[in-house]
């Protein structure tokens, strides 16, 4: 039997350089933050929310019947948006906080029951998600982060680049390891990382979770076969097909 609930927190706000109000766009008729409440909420979450700081979104949100957190406008990353929209809802430092990426509207009740499964090792901090690398051309997309996992599933680096390298004549890994950016925190943990100044690996990489990594802080990665596309502009959603 688990000693902690889930709580669920989807950031997601309004300006966006690439995609101004992605939340809000429509696939299938259907905002896509509206996408990713109603799988989330099929999920074992036990309270799920939407954390932003427009009003249009939380307009739309309540339009469709989900819960809505009003959030800093000054934040900086969605683990920030994440921290300030949890403790509004009132976790134990054992209790398990998920970020739901708002432009993940392939997410499903599957990938949320696997993060919140690692919280039952005790050890556990942080967990994400990874998938093997199936095609070759994403493993040189800058865009597209890896992984190199320990012997024991924690998280050795992120980076932008291919890791590891292989020099010539090195043994290539069996499989390279693709990030899924979707979050889990124990509470406690979320409300210590979320005070942590910038660290010089994050700047060199711009991926926030190497502060973590560089504070000390273990990530569980968890391997699926969740191939989701996340909405980063108007072009992806043409990519887009999703079953009710």
């Amino acid at each position: 039997m688990r000693d902690f609930n889930v709580f669920g927190i989807i950031p997601a706000r309004y300006a966006s350089s690439r995609f101004p109000g992605k939340p809000l766009a429509l696939i299938q008729g259907k905002p896509m933050v509206q996408w990713v409440y109603e799988r989330v909420q099929s999920s074992e979450v036990r309270e799920l929310a939407v954390a932003t700081d427009d009003e249009r979104i939380a307009e739309c949100v309540r339009g469709f019947g989900g819960r809505v957190v009003m959030t800093s406008p000054d934040h900086a990353s969605g683990t920030d948006r994440c921290g300030e929209a949890a403790e509004a809802m009132s976790p134990s430092d054992n209790d398990v906080v998920i970020n739901i990426q708002g432009d993940e509207p392939l997410i499903s009740p599957k990938e949320i029951h696997l993060l919140a499964s690692a919280f039952e090792d005790r050890s556990v901090q942080i967990a994400t998600l990874v998938n093997p690398f199936r095609d070759e051309a994403l493993l040189h997309n800058p865009n597209v982060v890896k992984v190199v996992k320990a012997k024991n599933g924690n998280v050795l680096y992120f980076s932008r680049l291919p890791i590891p390298y292989l020099r010539e004549g090195g043994a290539a890994p069996t499989q390279y390891y693709r990030h899924i950016g979707v979050y889990a925190y124990r509470y406690g943990v979320l409300r210590q990382i979320v005070q942590l100044p910038t660290s010089e690996l994050e700047n060199s990489e711009k991926l926030e979770q190497l502060r973590w990594l560089e504070n000390g802080y273990t990530i569980r990665a968890l391997e699926c076969d969740y191939q989701g596309i996340g909405v980063d502009t108007p072009e992806d959603l043409s990519k887009l097909v999703i079953s009710s």
